[in-house]
């Protein structure tokens, strides 16, 4: 389990996102699916997002990453798909033609929580023994 740490906080968190372009059209191939995985780098460095995993289909993206908990969910998925967007239209003019209405990315979004060692029943039982002081809470973790 490798803590990250802000200057308010201690965390350790993994999420596996995936979108797909609008109308999940197959144009995320060659020249283009390599820019969409160096736009998400750069954003995820700009934004203390560290991506551990990521998986650019013709069709779709997988992302599996962890950032601050001052982030949500909706704001590391909403900058990703809006600067990467924004760029790729002003990279690529051509794409904006497949897909008209101006967006690159559909509107929704899957994320789920991801855990290593700490599952949910891990955290239920550290929670039921919170209140005997005399239980080793850490050894719960183990």
């Amino acid at each position: 389990m490798v803590l990250r740490r802000t200057a308010h906080a201690v965390y350790d968190t993994k999420y596996h996102l995936v979108w797909a372009p609008k109308y999940r059209k197959k144009i995320l191939r060659a020249e283009l699916q390599q820019r969409v995985k160096e736009l998400f780098s750069e954003i995820a460095e700009q934004y203390d997002i560290e991506i551990t995993e990521m998986e650019v289909e013709i069709e779709h993206v997988h992302i599996l990453c962890s950032f601050p908990p001052r982030y949500s969910i909706a704001q590391v998925v909403g900058r990703l798909k809006s600067l990467s967007g924004r760029a790729i239209f002003r990279e690529y003019p051509q794409v904006k033609r497949q897909l008209w209405g101006g967006e690159f990315w559909e509107d929704g979004y899957f994320a789920r929580t991801v855990g290593d060692e700490v599952s949910a029943e891990v955290v239920r039982k550290y929670i039921q023994h919170h209140a005997h002081p005399e239980d080793d809470q850490l050894k719960l973790f183990e």
